[in-house]
């Protein structure tokens, strides 16, 4: 398996389609947060738009290889681990873009609550955004999974499936990426530091359902 994750890494850093995400996540950064905002409000902004950020780098991961080459790998490997090895690279690839983000909007940001009533913690705050960073990760991955190859297969369901998709895991009642970013804005309110870790354990068990349906898929029609 690490044979295959450093394999999926290097493609990835390899093609330089990370970039259109990369730039696209530093351009919604630098739209929503800016220097002596609340941390809070600004932490919850970064983790929510790196949950479509996250579907896109799965969509890139899966589609990396040509499907001879991916039907060689899938020989050799097997189908699931080889498609597994593409979901965690994408997934690593927003989980450090996500903990990039949260550093810098911690430093930038005023580590006061919403009116400047009550000071907020920066080492409290950044934990906490790191965790709805984490959430949002978890759940575009599972967007991400539930929307490329193998589960469709044709790009022209895929993309609006990619888009909708992210919109509806934001947004959502119940969602596990609302209520990170939800309790983080709340808590910029009040001053308190919310620890989103219900909706963490949410993300991660839809996002290895998510990958699971996804690698059972890839074997099967890979066959």
């Amino acid at each position: 398996m690490t044979a295959l994750l450093r394999y999926q890494a290097a493609l990835l850093l390899r093609s330089r389609r990370w970039l259109p995400p990369l730039i696209l996540y530093a351009a919604a950064l630098a739209i929503g947060v800016q220097g002596g905002q609340p941390v809070l409000d600004s932490l919850g902004w970064a983790a929510a738009v790196l949950l479509p950020v996250a579907a896109w780098l799965v969509r890139i991961c899966v589609t990396g290889d040509p499907p001879a080459a991916r039907a060689c790998l899938s020989a050799a490997r097997g189908p699931g681990p080889a498609h597994l090895a593409c979901v965690l690279v994408a997934l690593a690839a927003a989980v450090v873009l996500g903990a990039a983000a949260v550093l810098v909007v911690t430093l930038v940001s005023d580590p006061y609550s919403t009116g400047h009533g009550t000071r907020v913690p920066p080492l409290a705050a950044g934990g906490a955004g790191l965790l709805a960073a984490l959430v949002c990760a978890l759940l575009g991955t599972a967007v991400g999974a539930l929307t490329a190859w193998p589960v469709l297969r044709s790009p022209g369901r895929a993309v609006p499936a990619l888009l909708l998709g992210a919109l509806l895991a934001l947004v959502a009642t119940g969602s596990p990426a609302r209520a990170a970013v939800g309790g983080l804005v709340t808590g910029s309110r009040s001053g308190d530091v919310p620890l989103p870790l219900l909706p963490l354990a949410a993300a991660s068990l839809a996002a290895a359902a998510a990958i699971a349906v996804a690698c059972v898929l890839s074997s099967r029609r890979s066959a």
